[in-house]
């Protein structure tokens, strides 16, 4: 399998590729167009904040090229954020691919939410092998609503989506490569879509 990560200097990238190692399965690392668009499947980590991120995709000439991928898409934490159309970080406009806004929490709670916390309401192939309640991994001041496109939720204190599948684009909120055995497992099921 060609999988590749996308390496635009704002994701996780080591992590990921670590978590992949253990699964016995090898990732490239790339930003280059042909090489992402003949990947057989892409993930797309990220981590810091929306503008940031945003402004090292555009100057990578990402932000045209992630959108057309057909080919199935895992973005994770704020890789799932910058699939949507904008967000309240920064008053950014993102990727558009998911019709969808980023929220930042209100909640009297510590914020960001960071963590463990369980997973709700699950409703993809990408939580194959899963049972309710499964806890998985988060660190995020930002989130998305549920909306039609919610895959599973987690509550914090109201519910929120922690995964979302739009067409070929899963995400997931929390961060599968630091949430252990069931972290592992939704890897294994992006990887056999």
């Amino acid at each position: 399998m060609n999988l590749v990560i996308v390496d635009y200097k704002a994701g996780n990238v080591q992590s990921v590729l670590f978590a992949l190692e253990r699964l016995g399965v090898q990732a490239t690392l790339s930003s280059d167009f042909e090489t992402i668009k003949s990947a057989d499947k892409v993930i797309f980590p990220g981590v810091g904040e929306a503008s940031s991120a945003m402004a090292q995709l555009k100057s990578r000439n990402l932000d045209k090229l992630l959108p057309t991928l057909e080919q199935p898409f895992f973005g994770v934490c704020l890789g799932m954020q910058l699939l949507c159309q904008h967000s309240e970080e920064g008053d950014t406009d993102l990727l558009n691919i998911i019709p969808l806004q980023v929220k930042r929490f209100q909640t009297d709670l510590k914020v960001p939410h960071m963590g463990w916390n369980q997973l709700e309401q699950l409703q993809s192939p990408l939580f194959e092998g899963l049972q309710e309640q499964e806890y998985v991994y988060y660190v995020h001041s930002y989130y998305v609503p549920q909306s039609e496109y919610t895959i599973a939720q987690t509550s914090y204190p109201e519910p929120f989506s922690a995964a979302l599948q739009y067409k070929n684009f899963y995400a997931a909120q929390f961060h599968p490569e630091k949430s252990g055995p069931a972290g592992a497992q939704i890897l294994k099921n992006f990887l056999a879509i």
